[in-house]
C-alpha cells in the first residue's frame, strides 16, 4: 500500500479532535471527509477506517508510541507510523517518519499482546468490571469480537418493500447484499458503501440497523391495531421497525427527553411512510399520567454503557466513566419504575439495552421484579445476544407481562 500524504494529514486531524479535543469519532470524520471533494470512495473509506482502527486501538498503540496527552503534532504523526508498521506499510521518506524505530515497535507489540488490557485496547477498570460481572473467559471472547470491525445492515422497510426486491433494487446500484439467517427483514452489505446518496434510500426503503438490533421491536409480540409507546424513542430506529411490524395500523408514541432527536425522527418517519408515529416531548410527569394504563405495549430501549456497541463506537470506551455507569444504572431502574404504570391490563413490555453487562440488564430486571411498582410483573422471556456467538452487536432483552 502507499500512503498518500493528503489522506494522512486528513487522519492526523481526525486524531487531534478525537485525542486532544475529546470530539466523538463519527462526527469530526464526518466534517473531515467533507472538507475534500475530489476524494473518491476509495480515499474516503481509508481515512474512515484508518481512523476508526486507531480510536479502537488507542491504547494498545500509545503504549507502544510511548506518548501521552496532549499529544503535539509530532506525537500524533508517530501514533500513525505505529498503525503503518504494524499493517506492514512501507513509510515513505517523509520528515515525519525519519525517526520511526520499526524493530522496537514490533518488539514492544508482541510484548503488550500478552496482556489482555494492552492488547484488546481497554481501560482498567472496564476490564476489571466486565471480566468480575461475566467471567474471564466469556469476557475474553466478547472484547476480542467487539474489536472487529462491525458489519453494514439494513432493515428492509417492509412498508415499502419486501427484503427480496429490495436486493435487486441495491443490486442495480451497485451494492450488493446478502440475507441474514434468523433476521427476515436484513440485509448484509459485502463492501461498504455510501449509502445515503443512493435513490433507494432516499426513496425510504431500508434504514441501518444492526440485527440484533432489528430483534427489540418483534420481542414486543405486537399486533396491528395496538397503541404502543417507545420512551426512550432518540431518533427512532425501533419506533420505525415498529411501525413497518404494525403496518401503519394503531398508535407508536415515540418519546424522549431530547426535542432534536425527536425532530429527526419525524423527517425518517416521512421518508418511511411511516404514518402511525406520533412524537412526544418529555418535560415532565404530566406526559407520563396522561398515559398511565392505556399503553397495550410498552418498549423501553433504555439509556446504557453501549459496550454491546464498542464495534460502532471504539470510542466510547475512552468517554465512558464509572461515575456515568453507576449513575445509569439508578436511571435505568427508575425508568422501569416510573413507565410501567403506562401499561394497561394484559399489557406488556420490554426492557432492552446494548449492555453485555449483567448489571445493566437480568439484575436490573430482578431488581425491578423485587419492587413495590415491580409486583404486578411477571417475567415472560428474555434474550441475551452475545457478539461472540452471534457475530453482531450485544444486545439484553426482557418481556414482561403483567400478572
Amino acid at each position: 500500500m502507499r500512503l498518500h500524504r493528503n489522506l494522512v494529514l486528513a487522519i492526523i486531524k481526525v486524531l487531534d479532535g478525537v485525542f486532544n479535543q475529546d470530539l466523538y469519532a463519527d462526527k469530526t470524520i464526518e466534517k473531515i471527509l467533507k472538507q475534500d471533494k475530489r476524494w473518491g470512495s476509495r480515499d474516503r473509506g481509508f481515512i474512515a477506517e484508518t481512523s476508526y482502527e486507531i480510536v479502537r486501538w488507542k491504547r494498545l498503540y500509545l503504549e507502544i508510541a510511548e506518548v501521552k496527552k496532549p499529544f503535539n503534532y509530532q506525537n500524533l504523526w508517530r501514533i500513525f507510523s505505529v498503525w503503518a508498521i504494524l499493517k506492514g506499510i512501507i513509510l515513505p521518506s517523509w520528515k515525519e517518519f525519519e525517526e520511526t524505530p520499526r524493530r522496537r515497535i514490533k518488539g514492544k507489540f508482541d510484548k503488550l499482546s500478552k496482556i489482555r488490557k494492552f492488547r484488546e485496547s481497554i481501560p482498567d477498570w472496564i476490564d476489571d468490571l466486565a471480566s468480575k460481572e461475566m467471567g474471564e473467559k466469556k469476557w475474553e471472547k466478547e472484547i476480542a469480537e467487539l474489536n472487529k470491525m462491525a458489519p453494514v445492515i439494513l432493515r428492509t422497510n417492509t412498508l415499502k418493500v419486501i427484503p427480496s426486491e429490495l436486493q435487486k433494487i441495491l443490486h442495480n446500484e451497485d451494492v450488493l447484499t446478502d440475507q441474514v439467517k434468523g433476521h427476515p427483514d436484513a440485509l448484509r452489505l459485502r463492501e461498504r458503501s455510501n449509502l445515503f446518496k443512493k435513490d433507494s434510500f432516499q426513496k425510504g426503503l431500508y434504514e441501518i440497523q444492526d440485527a440484533s438490533s432489528q430483534l427489540v421491536a418483534p420481542f414486543l409480540n405486537i399486533e396491528p391495531g395496538m397503541k404502543i409507546c417507545d420512551i426512550c424513542a432518540g431518533a427512532g430506529g425501533k419506533s420505525l421497525h415498529l411501525s413497518a411490524l404494525s403496518k401503519n395500523k394503531g398508535q407508536i408514541i415515540a418519546m424522549d427527553i431530547y426535542k432534536h432527536k425527536l425532530a429527526q425522527l419525524k423527517k425518517r418517519a416521512k421518508r418511511n411512510g411511516a404514518f402511525n408515529i406520533e412524537t412526544k416531548l418529555i418535560e415532565n410527569n404530566k406526559s407520563i399520567k396522561r398515559l398511565k394504563g392505556k399503553i397495550d405495549r410498552l418498549l423501553i430501549d433504555a439509556p446504557c454503557s453501549g459496550l454491546g456497541v464498542l464495534r460502532r463506537n471504539p470510542d466510547s470506551k475512552w468517554k465512558l466513566q464509572p461515575d456515568f455507569l453507576n449513575n445509569i444504572k439508578k436511571t435505568q431502574l427508575e425508568i422501569l419504575k416510573q413507565y410501567s404504570t403506562l401499561i394497561k391490563p394484559n399489557g406488556k413490555m420490554v426492557y432492552a439495552t446494548c449492555s453485555i453487562l449483567p448489571s445493566e440488564n437480568e439484575y436490573q430486571i430482578k431488581n425491578f421484579l423485587d419492587s413495590k411498582e415491580g409486583e404486578k410483573f411477571k417475567l415472560e422471556e428474555e434474550k441475551k445476544i452475545s457478539p461472540f456467538i452471534s457475530g453482531f452487536d450485544g444486545f439484553y432483552m426482557a418481556r414482561l407481562s403483567l400478572k
